[in-house]
């Protein structure tokens, strides 16, 4: 390399000086980058820490101090008090069923409907394509929403929060756009086997589109997971409440405690402050959906990448 320099006109003192020069700016450029996003992740990380701290902490506690990531008193009375309510454990059911079923239900229907307009020599996808995107910027409104669910006679029934959003425009667009970047001598070469669409679909395209049915799986499964106002309106039998009207109630009781003081009777332990009561809400409804990541984390970030570079 040094004698390529010095034929190129230059000096192997002057190669090697550009050398370290180089080397220490694209250190230094790196350094910043990783202390950058470090503390853009350590501001992302610290409420959710003081949210759970909180849950552990004393009414005295969560009053005196602003902040804190370690309570100087640990306290379960929030969680007591959630646990004792008896309707925690019914309603993290409700939304476990929920959440898979309704992602299952997502996921059929979007992958059939975007497999077929990926392809070519599909006639009339382009109508199609114009029709999804006037959904994405126009909707009926919930009154003709609820007249409609009503009318069908879902209400009180989880084919409400599942069926009239059955179908993502946005989630659809992506599954699609990954479709068409499918290799096209795969299905060529499987229809010279004989194999049918259906076979085509399911034993190739499927097993391939791993990434991004990872992290659409995930986008929808967060979606019926924190889904409130929907269940809020069309369910009306407390034995199918999703945890989140679960945990509304909860939060509701625990402030009516709060200031009556004497709804329940909690001995020594006293009643749960009402902030804590919350805080521990939010760690329940939160950490479930959060456990699943992991497991997914490998196909989610090369899903999250689709649609990013075009060619």
């Amino acid at each position: 390399m040094a004698k390529a320099a010095v034929q190129a006109g230059g000096s192997y003192t002057t190669y090697k000086r550009t050398g370290i020069k180089g080397r220490f700016s694209t250190r230094f450029g790196n350094f910043m980058i990783y202390f950058i996003c470090g503390l853009l992740a350590v501001i992302a990380l610290l409420p959710f820490l003081y949210i759970v701290a909180g849950s552990f902490a004393t009414e005295r506690e969560l009053t005196e101090r602003a902040f804190f990531i370690l309570p100087h008193e640990i306290s379960m009375n929030a969680y007591k008090y959630i646990v004792k309510t008896g309707t925690v454990f019914n309603g993290l059911k409700n939304s476990i069923f929920l959440t898979v079923v309704g992602t299952f239900i997502n996921m059929a229907f979007t992958t059939t409907f975007a497999y077929p307009l990926s392809k070519k020599d599909f006639r009339g996808k382009d109508v199609i394509l114009n029709i999804i995107i006037v959904t994405m910027l126009f909707s009926g409104g919930m009154i003709p929403s609820y007249m409609l669910i009503r009318n069908l006679k879902m209400i009180d029934t989880y084919w409400a929060l599942t069926i009239p959003g059955a179908i993502n425009a946005f989630n659809m667009i992506i599954v699609k756009k990954f479709f068409q970047g499918l290799p096209e001598e795969l299905e060529e070469s499987a229809r010279i086997d004989g194999a049918s669409d259906w076979k085509i679909f399911i034993k190739i395209a499927l097993p391939l589109s791993k990434p991004v049915m990872a992290s659409i799986s995930l986008f929808y499964a967060v979606g019926h997971w924190n889904d409130y106002f929907g269940s809020m309106i069309y369910l009306n039998t407390g034995k199918k409440f999703t945890i989140q009207l679960v945990l509304r109630q909860i939060v509701l009781m625990a402030q009516g405690i709060q200031s009556d003081g004497s709804m329940i009777d909690w001995g020594n332990v006293g009643a749960p402050p009402d902030q804590a009561v919350k805080m521990a809400a939010t760690v329940v409804a939160t950490v479930p959906i959060l456990l699943v990541y992991p497991f997914i984390q490998k196909h989610f970030a090369k899903g999250v990448m689709v649609g990013s570079v075009k060619g």
